[in-house]
């Protein structure tokens, strides 16, 4: 769960990506933390779980200079046959080899930043909101893990007039979203499983607390999205959509429900990070297949979209 996370108001961010069209109303900015309490095996991206520092390596980039051995002191580089080597269990990723590494073989998962650095990149996009009436999504990982710099940015952002929305797989204490929901224009929450015991196989924890936020949520908040990833043989089969057309049925106040298909942009970021990625076997599901499930889950009286 969340506790031990770090609650600071500098936080650890893997990414900031402009122009999202895919995580809200309108054109976005979706702020990307690092750090999960969730490990799904489908994970596309993994650099985003461990919410301490890690190192992406792409040994196909590197051209042999060298640079990098003369600058590690951990022993994490060494040459062989005239060959580097790089030995991540010794690595401590402090990340001096990749301020030499010009071939752009090596780079650090997340940066340190401060609010104010954040809001500096959120506040860039400000004509584009107004335009298109987008805004700011904060996702990861869980941007609930690091709740006080979540909370301070949300703040910040609705004190600037920008509507927020948060992601999130709603594993974390209730009242980090009861501090938050204030601050929150848009829930985007994620549903993955509803059998506890399938959910924790998938994801590494049971669900119960996930559902129970859920239905504090709809309670309390006047808008909430549900957003379901599509993974075809681990939670595509009937009586897992039965049970989630009832749950989400019997909440109150849920606009819409979105189903997220599978894909596998995040497969090679596993080889990166010098992980296995454990579905290999899994397929991105057909357009046949998601109007399918679209379909009966429609016969719950619900609102579904395919797409965030």
């Amino acid at each position: 769960m969340t506790d031990g996370v770090l609650n600071v108001t500098q936080g650890k961010i893997i990414n900031i990506m402009k122009y999202s069209i895919h995580d809200g109303p309108g054109i976005r900015t979706a702020v990307f933390f690092k750090g999960c309490p969730l490990n799904c095996l489908w994970c596309h991206n993994p650099e985003s779980q461990k919410y301490d520092q890690e190192l992406f390596y792409w040994p196909d980039r590197c051209i042999g200079c060298g640079q990098c051995l003369a600058s590690c002191v951990n022993d994490a580089i060494r040459l062989a046959e005239d060959q580097l080597i790089f030995y991540r269990t010794q690595c401590q990723a402090c990340g001096d080899c990749c301020k030499v590494c010009h071939a752009g073989a090596r780079d650090l998962a997340a940066k340190t930043m401060s609010v104010s650095q954040v809001m500096a990149e959120i506040e860039k996009d400000l004509v584009f909101y107004d335009e298109s009436g987008g805004g700011v999504t904060f996702s990861g990982g869980e941007a609930l893990m690091q709740p006080v710099f979540l909370t301070e940015l949300l703040k910040e952002c609705q004190k600037k007039e920008i509507h927020t929305a948060v992601e999130t797989c709603g594993y974390a204490k209730p009242e980090i979203l009861h501090t938050i929901s204030p601050f929150v224009n848009l829930f985007l929450y994620d549903l993955k499983l509803m059998d506890s015991q399938r959910h924790q196989h998938y994801t590494g924890v049971p669900n119960e607390l996930i559902l129970d936020n859920l239905r504090w949520l709809t309670e309390h908040h006047p808008k909430v999205h549900v957003r379901v990833p599509i993974i075809p043989g681990c939670n595509d089969d009937k009586e897992n959509l039965h049970q989630l057309g009832e749950f989400v049925a019997s909440l109150k106040r849920i606009q819409e429900l979105h189903l997220l298909p599978y894909h596998r942009a995040g497969v090679d970021k596993y080889k990166r990070l010098g992980l296995e990625y454990q579905l290999p076997e899994i397929q991105v599901p057909e357009n046949e297949q998601m109007e399918k499930i679209k379909m009966e889950l429609e016969r719950y009286g619900l609102k579904v979209k395919i797409g965030g």
